[in-house]
């Protein structure tokens, strides 16, 4: 009987250590090879670690949110099955026979219950689920004389939550895999609607539950905490006249063919370009060690964008090159890359300037918290439809407040006044944008 000690390899270059969000693999499971282990997340980009032999997992390294060097043993697997041999623990850390659900990776943590997990019963005819695996999760156990106690029931704390609301017992819940998901919980209700089944008043009180920081949501906390820290922010907030903009906007998307849709965010973008060489300082990154301000020729935009992880920032490379179309496509790409945890590290990292917007939720004003080590943030917020002055004359007019927050050490209140006067003009008279 041999042993395989998995080790963390090197994941990325200049990465000395990764954190753990999620396991995929429980002690005592019999795993087959490339069968996923877990999920390991290092500056923002999670890779899945699979294992390159077959056998019995023995001893895991670590718990959710716990970080791993490079180098260290991340699993053991027993490469050869023995009956009544029992497995000794890993000295570096106790091994854990719970998991995380992997539907919201950096803020599940593993919640037990002592209700046991009913033996599977046939299909039942008639239960509605596009397949037979599927269709069995939704249906109420049938208790087998004799049966063994199974193993505790298994679920995230959302899960947990809903199923609380809804007064089901989750040990009632056929699944699949190790720990009860959303769907089993649909399928569940599906079937036991036609019994009878009536869901509590949705006003109920619920009980708090503790949620671990980790993965995503612990790199951003660290990193806005140290933003708030170091950076001593300011935010100028103006008023910009997009009426012009919005009947351009909507002409060439009605001829756009098979372009992508243009929303406001391309022509932001082009206009900040195009303003940035007069304003090098708000396209800069500062190094607070070396007290180096580095001003980019090129203009690398970072894009906030929301996932179900938590904030990430895609980066458009050399946007100042890029015409509307081609930067609406490249916004297109890196949003889904990001959402669907696709993105390259390249493709996270090195931004020099970043734009971050709510879109149809942008609110009046907002003052973003810098991407450090950048200078500034420029956020457009939602636009609005309201009477003006137009001369003698009150005209409907759309009108949006563009943010910008910018780092005192390296710009002053008036050179960001200035710069965003500057986008104005372009964006109140859009033609400008496309002129030589």
């Amino acid at each position: 009987m041999a042993r395989f000690e998995f080790r963390l390899p090197d994941i990325g270059e200049g990465i000395a250590e990764a954190e753990i969000v999620a396991w995929h693999v429980a002690v005592g499971d019999h795993i087959e090879e490339d069968a996923q282990l877990a999920d390991m997340m290092t500056d923002k980009a999670t890779v899945e670690m699979e294992s390159p032999v077959a056998g019995t997992v023995v001893a895991l390294a670590g718990e959710v949110g716990d970080q791993i060097a490079i180098g260290t043993t991340l699993v053991v697997i027993e490469t050869e099955e023995a009956a009544g041999d029992v497995a000794e623990p890993m000295p570096v850390s106790a091994a854990t026979e719970e998991q995380i659900e992997a539907e919201n990776p950096g803020v599940e943590e593993v919640v037990e219950t002592s209700a046991p997990q009913p033996a599977r019963a046939p299909a039942q005819a008639g239960a509605e689920s596009p397949t037979a695996s599927v269709s069995d999760a939704g249906l109420p156990p049938a208790q087998e004389h004799g049966a063994e106690q199974a193993r505790p029931v298994l679920a995230s704390p959302a899960v947990r939550a809903r199923a609380k609301d809804l007064g089901v017992d989750l040990s009632q819940v056929r699944h699949e895999g190790l720990h009860v998901r959303h769907a089993d919980l649909d399928a569940y209700l599906r079937y036991a609607g036609g019994q009878g089944y009536h869901a509590p008043h949705a006003s109920r009180a619920r009980d708090d539950v503790p949620v671990k920081v980790i993965g995503m949501r612990r790199r951003i906390a660290e990193n806005m905490a140290a933003s708030k820290r170091q950076i001593p922010h300011f935010t100028y907030v103006d008023e910009i006249d997009v009426t012009a903009l919005e009947e351009m906007r909507g002409q060439l998307n009605a001829s756009r063919g098979d372009r992508p849709k243009l929303t406001m965010l391309p022509f932001l973008i082009v206009a900040i370009c195009r303003t940035l060489p007069d304003f090098p300082m708000i396209n800069a990154r500062y190094d607070d060690e070396g007290g180096v301000v580095t001003r980019h020729g090129s203009v690398h935009l970072g894009m906030a964008t929301q996932t179900d992880a938590g904030l990430m920032v895609p980066v458009i490379r050399d946007a100042q090159d890029r015409n509307v179309w081609q930067l609406a496509a490249e916004i297109t790409r890196l949003a889904d890359a990001a959402r669907t945890s696709k993105a390259k590290s390249e493709e996270l990292s090195g931004s020099t300037l970043t734009v971050t917007s709510l879109g149809p939720l942008g609110g009046i004003a907002t003052t973003p918290v810098i991407n450090r080590p950048e200078v500034a943030i420029i956020g457009p917020n939602k636009i609005v439809e309201r009477p003006v002055f137009k001369g003698d004359e009150i005209v409907r007019a759309k009108l949006m407040n563009l943010s910008i927050s910018c780092d005192h050490r390296v710009v002053d209140g008036w050179d960001a006044a200035s710069y965003v006067q500057a986008v104005r003009k372009l964006l109140e008279t859009p033609v400008l944008l496309f002129a030589d």
